[in-house]
């Protein structure tokens, strides 16, 4: 596709690839000592990062004789070696699979199979976890910690520098496997550098000065890319490897921090803290937030617009393979409700009917997106990739509407899409209809089988502690607010509502429950 295409051009004499190390190496130069990642009472300087990264890539380049092209994996929490181990493959030429590490150990061994890693990183938990079922080419397992050390320490860094092109393969994150087996998306270089640009443009938070709190999971795309971004452009990172409420606005309050990446799960935490908490963890240098993963609530957008005050929070649309697509920008958060904003910057987006014809505004179509940060396809599998291009825009299959004025908003996912009697229903709609009452903290809403209308819904709630909250009650709610049709048939209170570590709801689980 993208590396095809190049191969046959002529490039001018002035071309240079575009590489993410020689981004944090330009940093570097400006100030050697300068503290680029934190995590916990650890630190790196940015020159004892490049100082690693080049370590990491001359081990893998001549310790394992790993090539340009060549794959491996990595599966642990969030952590400085985490990014030393990716970025040190991206400079050698190879992609990692960024492997959520709360997988069962066969799904583990599964992906590493799938990705034909001939290398793997993880973290002690995740080794051990890997050893109780190797995979099926049993490549080295690098364990950071003093395994780790050991290794680059022995390595020498890489000299001649590697032929990597921008159109390459940088990292192959997992999908999350909400709606099936999960696929390798192939990312190239090119898309996350750009990405890195774009988010600097819209959010505003990426300068040298700025200080960044990474809480995400770096084994999903937006965990990776928000916690990229802050040392690309010279900054200062903090990395937090598991997610603690408290703590995080401890952190926002004593570390000078000007911005932080969150998904729907995590603010939910946040505003959950006693008030008292929450006030005495008012941070005077926070400048941005940014939502993303999974649609934010609109009562939640109205609590975190209170809590952190106007003209910070951003909440993004995007995906794995099409990168950012959309942001919602502070101004219009109360405005446009239930909105996830206009495109992203050098980014185009066309809602279509099933003929392929654009639709009207407030029409309800599936999204596309045209962009300089979209995927190279699936990792062998050719029929996924056809799928989801068409002559250069890509889909994932979310329906969206455009209002007048340009804004977009999702409905739903299209494989989530409930027909009933005939009626297309989004239960996201009917998620948002729920979310106002008092008592609900947390929903998800499924079809399933109905013999007179086809499907029907089925709700999930959880109920906010100290509340009482029963199915007829939720009924009376329901009835001046949504339409019969779209009332769910079937209620089921749950302690907690299924989700992966990305934020996005297991629908396929629900729907596999017994009723």
């Amino acid at each position: 596709m993208a590396s095809g295409a190049a191969a046959g051009v002529q490039l001018p004499f002035s071309f240079q690839h575009l590489a993410l190390t020689a981004g944090v190496r330009a940093a570097m130069a400006r100030d050697p000592a300068k503290i680029a990642y934190r995590h916990g009472e650890r630190s790196r300087s940015y020159g004892a990062l490049i100082e690693r990264v080049d370590r990491v890539s001359g081990a893998l380049a001549h310790g394992l004789g790993l090539k340009p092209g060549d794959h491996g994996a990595i599966i642990a929490k969030n952590s400085i070696e985490y990014m030393e181990a990716v970025l040190g493959a991206a400079q050698a030429g190879v992609a990692l699979a960024t492997i959520n590490p709360r997988l069962a150990p066969r799904e583990l061994a599964a992906i590493c199979d799938d990705a034909g890693a001939r290398v793997v990183f993880a973290d002690a938990e995740s080794a051990r976890a890997l050893a109780d079922v190797p995979p099926a080419s049993r490549p080295p397992v690098i364990v950071f910690g003093d395994g780790f050390e050991d290794w680059i320490a022995r390595a020498k860094p890489l000299g001649t520098p590697v032929a990597v092109r921008e159109w390459d393969t940088f990292t192959i994150p997992y999908t999350s496997g909400t709606t099936g087996r999960p696929k390798g998306v192939l990312v190239p270089h090119r898309s996350r550098i750009l990405t890195l640009f774009g988010m600097a443009v819209e959010y505003g938070c990426y300068g040298p000065d700025d200080r960044f709190l990474a809480i995400a999971p770096m084994c999903h795309g937006a965990g990776m890319i928000f916690s990229l971004a802050p040392v690309f452009f010279g900054g200062y990172a903090e990395i937090m490897d598991r997610f603690e409420p408290e703590a995080v606005i401890q952190a926002m309050a004593r570390n000078g921090v000007t911005g932080f990446f969150g998904v729907p799960t995590h603010f939910h935490a946040l505003m959950s803290l006693p008030q008292a908490v929450l006030e005495a963890g008012r941070s005077p240098t926070l400048r941005t937030v940014i939502s993303n993963a999974a649609a934010l609530p609109q009562p939640m957008k109205e609590q975190l617009v209170a809590y952190f005050g106007e003209g910070m929070l951003h909440e993004t649309y995007g995906s794995t393979e099409a990168g950012i697509v959309t942001n919602l920008r502070p101004p219009d958060q109360l405005r446009k409700r239930q909105c996830v904003g206009q495109p992203f910057p050098c980014t185009e987006v066309e809602l279509r009917r099933p003929d392929g014809s654009v639709c009207a505004p407030d029409e309800v179509g599936e999204l596309f997106s045209r962009s300089p940060y979209l995927f190279n396809g699936y990792w062998q599998r050719p029929e996924d990739t056809a799928e989801a291009w068409h002559d250069g825009w890509v889909t994932v299959g979310d329906l969206a509407r455009r209002d007048a004025e340009g804004y977009l908003y999702i409905v739903d996912r299209k494989k989530d899409m409930v027909i009933s009697g005939g009626v297309n229903i989004y239960p996201r709609e009917v998620e948002e209809v729920i979310l106002q009452h008092a008592a609900v903290a947390d929903v998800a809403v499924v079809g399933i089988p109905d013999d007179k209308w086809g499907e029907a819904l089925k709700a999930f709630i959880v109920r906010r502690p100290g509340t009482e909250l029963a199915a007829a009650d939720l009924e009376a709610f329901l009835e001046p607010r949504i339409s019969r049709m779209k009332q769910p048939k079937v209620v089921v209170f749950i302690e907690s509502i299924p989700r992966n570590a990305n934020g996005k709801v297991l629908k396929t689980e629900l729907r596999q429950r017994e009723p």
